[in-house]
C-alpha cells in the first residue's frame, strides 16, 4: 500500500479535525498543516509561514516535503483557483488534490450562480431575484411584493456574514442601500441576491464526490446566530450535532433523488468536473427539504462532529475522491451521537482581542476531543488568535449525553472574556 505525505491547508477547527481524522489513515505518511494553529501540533507538522493564497509558497511546500495528498480546507482559495494553479505545476500522478476547480467552486463563491444552477437542474430552492449596483430601485420594489422576514445575500465570499434577515421592510431597504449603493461589502456585494424566507429547521448534509459518484457522509445541524435561542448576528458557527434525530430515512431519500442526484448531474451536464465536498445547506419546510446555500468544502463547525463518526479510513475517502474511486469506498459510520460546542472570544463576531492566555486545558477529561480553532503557541503557553478559539467535542448515545460532557469540559478552562452559548441542541 502507496503511503502519501500529506499536507492540509487551513487553520482551524474544521482543519484540526481533518489532520486528527488522517493520523489514524493507513495511508498517510508524515502529515502537515498550513499555516495550523495552537492545537495542530499535536497531531502535525506546521507550516506557520505559508501563505495558503500563494501558488508559489503551496507549490514549494509540496516539493521541500515530498506531499503527494493535499487536502484544501477553507473556501477562499478554492475559488480563487488553487486547484486550476496546481495542476498547471503537478501531474495527477505526482499530487492528489481534494477540493473542486473554480469552476465547481462558484457554487459557494457566487449565489447567483448556485440560484441559476439549482433553477436549470429543477433543485428545490426559495424564491429569489438577483439585482446589482444602481438596481437599487428595482430591489426595492421586488421587496415590497414580499413579507417579512427578508432575506438578503451578498453573493459572493463573507464567511457566513453577507446573509441578512431583516423584520422591518425599512431596515431591509436601508441594507440594500448600504450593499449596492455604498459598497458595505466591498466586491462580494456587487451583487444582491434577495430570496424568500423559509421556515423551518436547517440541517447539513455533506457528499464526497470524485466527479462521477458520490458517498454521504454523516448528517449535522449547527447553531450560526451568537446568541443564545438563535438570537443575533450570523457567526460562522457556535456548535452542531450529528446525527440531528429529526433527520428521519424518508427525509434524506428526498434529500438523495430531488437534490443530491440532481447536483451530480446538473455538475456533469454543465462539463464542471468536481473532485471534492459538496456541503448542502438545507432547510426542512414541513418534510419537504430546500438547499439555503452550497459550499465547496467541509462546514465548521460541522466537521467536529462528522468527521469523529467515521471510522472508516479518512485518508482512503480522500484518496478515492481523487482517484475516481468513490464508488468502491465503504464508508463506515458509527450509530453514536456527537456534539460540539464552540467557545469564543468576547465580541465576537464584530471587534474581539486577540493574544489572551488560555488556562485549564491540561484539565479538559481525556474522553473529550478538543479542537483549536482560532489559537496559537507562545513558549508553553496557548494564546487565543481568532474569533472562534475551541471546540469541544463528544461522544455518547445521544445528543443530551454528548452535550452534557462538553458543556462540563468548557469549565475546565477560562480566558478573559470567554463566551459560548448554553443552548445548543435545545431545540432537538
Amino acid at each position: 500500500m502507496d503511503v502519501h505525505n500529506t499536507l492540509v491547508l487551513g487553520s482551524g477547527g474544521r482543519e484540526h479535525a481533518i489532520a486528527k481524522s488522517l493520523t489514524k489513515s493507513q495511508i498517510v505518511g508524515n502529515l502537515y498543516i498550513a499555516p495550523g494553529n495552537g492545537g495542530t501540533l499535536n497531531c502535525a507538522t506546521n507550516l506557520p509561514d505559508i501563505n495558503i493564497h500563494d501558488v508559489e509558497q503551496v507549490a514549494n511546500a509540496i516539493r521541500e516535503n515530498e506531499i503527494s495528498l493535499l487536502i484544501i480546507g477553507p473556501e477562499d482559495p478554492l475559488v480563487n483557483g488553487l486547484r486550476n494553479q496546481l495542476e498547471e505545476i503537478f501531474t495527477e500522478d505526482q499530487l492528489a488534490i481534494v477540493g473542486p476547480n473554480a469552476d465547481g467552486a462558484q457554487l459557494e463563491g457566487s449565489k447567483d450562480f448556485a440560484k441559476q444552477f439549482m433553477l436549470r437542474n429543477n433543485i428545490p430552492t426559495a424564491g429569489h431575484q438577483t439585482f446589482i449596483s444602481g438596481q437599487e430601485n428595482e430591489a426595492k420594489a421586488y421587496l415590497a411584493e414580499k413579507q417579512a422576514p427578508f432575506v438578503l445575500k451578498a453573493d459572493g465570499l463573507l464567511a457566513g456574514k453577507g446573509v441578512l434577515i431583516l423584520e422591518k421592510i425599512a431596515d431591509a431597504e436601508k441594507a440594500i442601500d448600504e450593499i449596492l449603493k455604498d459598497g458595505k461589502f466591498g466586491d462580494a456585494g456587487n451583487r444582491l441576491v434577495i430570496e424568500d424566507f423559509l421556515d423551518g429547521i436547517e440541517f447539513s448534509v455533506f457528499a464526497a464526490v470524485d466527479g462521477n459518484d458520490y458517498v454521504l457522509l454523516p448528517v449535522a445541524k449547527d447553531y450560526k446566530r451568537i446568541g443564545e435561542g438563535d438570537t443575533g448576528l450570523n457567526t460562522g458557527g457556535m456548535g452542531a450535532v450529528s446525527p440531528p434525530p429529526f433527520v428521519d430515512a424518508a427525509l434524506m431519500q428526498k434529500v438523495e433523488s430531488r437534490i443530491v442526484k440532481r447536483t451530480m448531474e446538473g455538475l456533469k451536464k454543465e462539463n464542471i468536473d468536481y473532485r471534492g465536498i459538496i456541503f448542502f445547506g438545507l432547510i426542512n419546510v414541513e418534510g419537504e427539504p430546500y438547499v439555503i446555500e452550497y459550499n465547496c468544502r467541509l462546514g465548521d463547525p460541522e466537521t467536529e462532529v462528522i468527521l469523529p463518526r467515521i471510522t472508516s479510513d479518512f485518508g482512503k475517502l480522500c484518496l478515492a475522491i481523487h482517484k475516481r474511486q468513490i464508488a468502491d469506498y465503504e464508508i463506515e459510520i458509527t450509530t453514536d451521537t456527537a456534539a460540539t460546542v464552540i467557545v469564543v472570544s468576547g465580541g465576537y463576531p464584530e471587534a474581539y482581542k486577540k493574544g489572551i492566555e488560555i488556562s485549564g486545558l491540561n484539565q479538559v477529561p481525556g474522553e473529550i476531543t478538543l479542537f483549536h480553532a482560532g489559537t496559537r503557541r507562545e513558549g508553553d503557553k496557548i494564546l487565543t488568535n481568532g474569533g472562534r478559539v475551541l471546540a469541544f467535542t463528544a461522544m455518547e448515545k445521544n445528543h443530551q449525553h454528548a452535550l452534557m460532557q462538553s458543556y462540563q469540559a468548557i469549565r475546565k478552562i477560562c480566558f478573559q472574556d470567554m463566551y459560548f452559548r448554553k443552548d445548543i441542541g435545545f431545540d432537538l
